[in-house]
C-alpha cells in the first residue's frame, strides 16, 4: 500500500479543489441525521430496526459535509487521505502512525487477524461464547481450531480459562463484548495481558468503548507499547454513526502491523469513508451527544422490561440483552411481524434477546409490540 505522506494543509486543499468541482451539478440532499433511517425496502412500511447495534442518529453534520466535499476526489485513490486519518488516530491515541492500520470497518482488521495469527501453522482461535462470531468464522475459514470458553456468571471474559485453552494462536476479547454488552474489569484484563506469552497473539475489540463509562473499563491502548504481542480494534460505524461507510482501525506494534498487511486488500477504505471519519474526529459533540442520546433510551427501555418482570445485563454499550424467560427465537420472528427486528439468536443464550438502543421513539415501539406478543 502506498504511504506517500501529506500535509493537512495540501489534504483541505484538495477537498476546496473537490468542493469547486461540485459547485456546477446538481443539489444534493442528505437525510438530516434525525430522520428515521430504518425503512423497509422491500415492503411497505416502516421498520424499527434494532437488530445490528447502528447509531440511530447518524453521522456528524460535519462528516456529512465532508463526504460532499470529497465526491470530485472519487476519481482518485485514497492513499494520501489515508495517512491524513492515520495522523490524526495516531495523535488521539498518543500513539506512532507506524502503529496503525485502518480496514474496511473494524470487521476487516478482525479477518486480518484471523488470517495473519490463525490456523495451521500459526494456531488456535480462544473466544468467549458468547462473543461477535465474524472473527469465529473468519478463523475457521483459514483452517483454524475455534475453542469457545463460556463467559462467567457476571457476563465477564473468562481470562483464565481462555489462556489455559490457548498455545500460540489468537486470543479474542470484545470490550464491551457483543452480544451481552457487558465488560471485563480492567484489572482482570491487565492481569491477562501481562502473563499471556508473546507467542500467543491478543485482539481487544474496543467496538463499543466510546459507550462505556464503568469505572472497571478502561481502554488497553495504553498498554500496547509494552506488550508486541496485544492488538487492539476500534470502528466509526458505532458512536460515529458510520457503519455503512465502512471505517475502522488497529493499535499494535509497527512490527506485528507489518506481519498482518500483507493479508490486506490495497486501499479498501473508500475515500468517502476516509473524509468521514477525519471529519469526525473534528466534531467535538458527536461523541458527548451521542453518549448521552444513547444512555437516556437505554435507561428508559431497561426500566420499563424492569417493571415487567425482565432482567437486562448490566449494559456498557447502545444494545441491551435480557432474559425473556423462554425461547427466543419464536419472540424474535413474533417481534418481526410487528415490523419491530431485534438480534439474532445466540445459542449460548437461548432465552436472551438482543436489543439495539434506538431512539426513545423507536423503543416505545420495541415495548409495545413486546408487550403484546409476551401476552399473545
Amino acid at each position: 500500500m502506498n504511504t506517500m505522506s501529506v500535509s493537512r494543509r495540501k489534504f483541505a486543499q484538495l477537498l476546496g479543489i473537490s468542493a469547486a468541482a461540485v459547485v456546477v451539478r446538481p443539489a444534493i440532499s442528505f437525510a438530516k441525521p434525525t430522520q428515521p433511517i430504518a425503512t423497509s425496502l422491500t415492503a411497505g412500511g416502516n421498520i424499527v430496526r434494532l437488530s445490528a447495534n447502528e447509531n440511530p442518529y447518524g453521522p456528524s453534520p460535519k462528516a456529512l459535509q465532508a463526504i460532499t466535499d470529497s465526491f470530485g476526489l472519487a476519481c482518485r485513490y485514497p492513499d494520501e487521505h489515508n495517512n491524513v486519518l492515520i495522523d490524526k488516530l495516531a495523535k488521539l491515541n498518543n500513539v506512532d502512525r507506524g502503529q496503525m492500520l485502518l480496514g474496511d470497518g473494524s470487521g476487516e482488521v478482525l479477518k486480518l487477524c484471523a488470517e495473519t495469527f490463525t490456523g495451521p501453522q500459526n494456531g488456535k482461535l480462544v473466544a468467549a461464547d458468547p462473543t461477535f462470531e465474524a472473527i469465529l468464522n473468519n478463523a475457521t475459514a483459514n483452517g483454524a481450531e475455534v475453542v469457545k470458553v463460556p463467559l462467567t456468571s457476571t457476563f465477564a471474559h473468562d481470562l483464565p480459562k481462555m489462556l489455559a485453552a490457548a498455545k500460540g494462536g489468537l486470543i479474542y476479547v470484545c470490550n464491551p463484548n457483543n452480544p451481552t454488552a457487558s465488560t471485563t474489569p480492567k484489572n482482570e484484563l491487565r492481569e491477562f495481558i501481562a502473563n499471556t506469552p508473546r507467542e500467543t497473539m491478543i485482539l481487544v475489540d474496543e467496538a463499543y468503548f466510546h459507550y462505556a463509562d464503568s469505572l472497571e473499563y478502561e481502554s488497553v491502548i495504553p498498554l500496547v507499547k509494552d506488550h508486541p504481542n496485544l492488538i487492539v480494534s476500534r470502528t466509526f460505524s458505532k458512536i460515529y454513526g458510520m457503519a455503512g461507510l465502512r471505517c475502522g482501525y488497529c493499535v499494535a506494534q509497527p512490527e506485528t502491523i507489518k506481519r498482518m498487511h500483507p493479508f490486506q486488500m490495497w486501499d479498501s477504505v473508500n475515500i468517502m469513508a476516509l473524509a468521514a471519519a477525519t471529519a469526525s474526529l473534528d466534531d467535538p459533540d458527536q461523541v458527548p451527544n451521542g453518549r448521552k442520546l444513547n444512555s437516556e433510551a437505554k435507561a428508559f427501555v431497561t426500566g420499563e422490561l424492569d417493571k415487567l418482570g425482565y432482567k437486562s445485563i448490566p449494559s456498557q454499550a447502545n444494545f441491551i440483552m435480557f432474559d425473556c424467560k423462554r425461547p427466543v427465537v419464536p419472540l424474535i420472528q413474533a417481534l418481526e411481524q410487528h415490523n419491530v427486528h431485534v438480534g439474532r439468536l445466540f445459542p449460548a443464550l437461548p432465552n436472551y434477546m438482543r436489543v439495539t438502543v434506538g431512539k426513545k421513539t423507536e423503543m416505545e415501539t420495541f415495548l409495545t409490540a413486546f408487550r403484546e406478543v409476551m401476552t399473545s
